[in-house]
């Protein structure tokens, strides 16, 4: 039987990609996106809720015969540090409600999107590996490591399948940064396409892990999928793409605009990227359930600057050897 699946924080980066996808899937009657606020002339089912708001979520639960929620509402890391109380207390009544929800009402599955900000200081630095100590440091870190230990007391208390994945920062073109510490990787090609100078808030070598749109996507759709006897972790997945700096990504853009010019300004983002890890260790996820990444810094490039050259109207210098080509 095909699921109905409700997904909250549709409007954000990675909701507006990941609602087409599932409608691809399963079909545009069978996903509900919702949000907080409504989108002009929205296409599709759509359902305004505020997560917050446990009454209003079990009255479309119940309407609309839910079974699978995929609970992607959340304040970011680095818009979370300017209100860091607002962002614990809405991160985390928004999370017990869908977990309450889901186990008063009967959801086969809950999706759960965790992140990298859950490691700090006391996590190992290169191939961070899946058990390492958390010990976040920035508000949004430490609601998303309490957040993987209540999927998990539900799923042991209750038996509630509840799945999850720790994102490193994730590229796309379909949608605005949407105020994490990783968004630089997105706004600097914008700034490139658009031929505008570009200021990083990070440090020239400061590597991060990060992951393309699409492999973000397939592999939450893979981990969902994937029969539950093969999901032994039940805080939350590694998932790893492409480790780079922001010197590295300006070498890549440079390949198609040699004249790009970027500066680096540090600013308090810079403190919260350098206490997480360089390189993720994700082979928890490559032998439970399958997980292969298929974008590396190269490819993730000259599909960011296809994409951004048809959204503002733009052409690439072309170079003699095209070592971009696919």
């Amino acid at each position: 039987m095909q699921p109905t699946i409700l997904v909250t924080g549709a409007n954000g980066q990675l909701g507006s990609v990941l609602i087409p996808a599932l409608r691809g899937r399963y079909g545009s009657e069978r996903v509900i996106a919702s949000d907080i606020r409504s989108v002009p002339n929205y296409r599709g089912r759509f359902e305004l809720i505020d997560a917050t708001d446990a009454d209003r979520l079990t009255q479309v639960v119940r309407e609309q015969n839910v079974t699978q929620i995929y609970h992607l509402a959340a304040i970011l890391s680095a818009s979370g540090e300017q209100q860091p109380i607002r962002t614990w207390n809405i991160n985390m009544s928004a999370f017990l409600n869908v977990l309450e929800v889901s186990r008063q009402e009967g959801i086969d599955k809950v999706f759960y999107p965790s992140s990298i900000a859950v490691f700090g200081e006391g996590a190992e630095l290169d191939h961070t590996p899946n058990d390492s100590v958390l010990d976040p440091l920035t508000s949004y870190g430490i609601s998303k490591a309490a957040g993987e230990n209540w999927a998990q007391y539900y799923f042991a208390k209750y038996g509630l399948d509840v799945r999850s994945i720790r994102y490193p920062g994730v590229i796309g073109h379909q949608s605005d940064p949407g105020g994490g510490t990783t968004d630089y990787a997105v706004e600097i090609f914008h700034a490139a396409v658009q031929g505008k100078p570009f200021s990083c808030f990070l440090q020239a070598d400061e590597r991060l892990p990060m992951i393309f749109m699409d492999d973000a996507i397939r592999a939450t759709l893979e981990l969902m999928e994937a029969p539950k006897e093969n999901i032994r972790i039940r805080t939350s997945y590694n998932l790893a793409g492409a480790s780079f700096s922001p010197e590295e990504v300006t070498a890549a853009i440079r390949q198609y605009y040699p004249d790009f010019d970027v500066s680096y300004v540090p600013d308090y983002r810079q403190e919260i990227a350098a206490k997480w890890p360089n390189s993720i260790d994700d082979s928890a996820a490559r032998g439970d359930w399958g997980w292969q990444p298929e974008y590396d810094l190269k490819k993730m490039a000259k599909t960011m600057i296809e994409a951004l050259q048809k959204r503002y109207n733009r052409e690439t210098p072309l170079l003699g050897n095209n070592q971009f080509a696919a």
